[in-house]
């Protein structure tokens, strides 16, 4: 009789081809913003009856430092603030305490106090209450966590590239998982994808919508190349990424054609360049699909172009870093 232990031996597929699951490259820094006090990162914990807890019901916000010339530079941080509170606002609450102005200074103290430079920052909401089905009986608790995050999809990705599987897995239709907001119930699909890609031997799953045409990558935006032109997912079965839109951004700067149209599965195979683009995993190349690789198997002279761009913009050395960049620049923490 085979067994789930034959087939996932201490929880790994017996396979050959499986690789070990990606380890993040996370320095977890001391304190967590909680409810309106730094508290040590071990007491930063959530109710076992929280409806987050039992439903997914939350949302959340990824953003990243930068270390540049003048200090640590948070990316697009208005943007990203902007859209955790849309996200909060599309979950149906639209009462809080925190404003952008508001959130922008847990941010900044939050870095401060954990001695951090260059590093990711995690905005959470999150409910209190018993597990009741009504939204109207939770209470809203905002948290604000940061750490040291490198490698997202592997030591050296960016330049080797990554490889990346197309998952069975759809992403929801936008009617029924409210796919333009962060909400943390919606990446149950993604851990899963990703879960059976790293089972698989792969660093990522890409995910297709409910018609099966690209959607993207299970916490990134996905774009190809061809003939020289940029080629991205509609607006509607996505998540309009900061970090993406603002490679899409540069990329008109430096004279590309960017087109928005269906994409295919096996576009996808006979690509000139694949890449993908996230708050952590920055931009990478994507070297493999499925078994297949993306042209030469390794990152193209465009998606090296726009790592360059981005990277420079990041750190302050572009001339979109003035708008784009937020200096936390502040006396010491008392």
């Amino acid at each position: 009789m085979m067994t789930v232990e034959t087939i996932y031996p201490n929880g790994k597929l017996n396979d050959k081809r499986a690789a070990e699951p990606t380890r993040l490259a996370i320095e977890q820094a001391e304190y967590v913003w909680l409810d309106g006090d730094f508290v040590p990162y071990e007491q930063a914990t959530v109710h076992f009856m929280s409806p987050t807890l039992h439903y997914g019901l939350g949302v959340f916000e990824g953003i990243r430092c930068y270390a540049t010339e003048r200090g640590t530079a948070a990316f697009r941080l208005r943007e990203h603030l902007r859209r955790f509170l849309d996200s909060i606002r599309v979950l149906g609450v639209d009462q809080l305490p925190y404003d952008i102005d508001r959130l922008r200074d847990v941010i900044c103290r939050l870095v401060r106090v954990n001695n951090l430079d260059a590093c990711y920052v995690r905005p959470m909401m999150y409910f209190e209450g018993s597990p009741e089905l009504i939204l109207d009986t939770y209470r809203p608790v905002i948290a604000v966590a940061a750490w040291q995050w490198r490698d997202f999809l592997g030591q050296g990705a960016r330049e080797r590239g990554t490889r990346m599987m197309i998952s069975s897995i759809s992403r929801a239709h936008p009617n029924a998982g409210m796919t333009r907001a962060k909400i943390s119930g919606q990446y149950v699909n993604s851990i899963l994808a990703k879960t059976m890609a790293s089972r698989a031997g792969f660093d990522d799953a890409i995910l297709l919508d409910s018609e099966g045409y690209v959607s993207g990558c299970t916490g990134e935006n996905l774009y190809l190349v061809r003939n020289g032109v940029i080629c991205c997912p509609p607006r509607d079965t996505i998540l309009e990424g900061v970090t993406g839109e603002s490679v899409l951004a540069l990329a008109r700067d430096a004279g590309y054609e960017v087109v928005e149209e269906r994409i295919a599965r096996d576009q996808l195979y006979t690509a000139d360049e694949v890449l993908v683009c996230g708050t952590a995993a920055q931009v990478l190349g994507v070297c493999q699909v499925d078994y297949r690789p993306v042209a030469d198997g390794r990152p193209g002279p465009v998606t090296t172009h726009l790592q360059n761009l981005f990277l420079e913009a990041a750190h302050g050395n572009d001339r979109r870093s003035a708008e784009w960049l937020d200096y936390l620049v502040m006396e010491p923490f008392i």
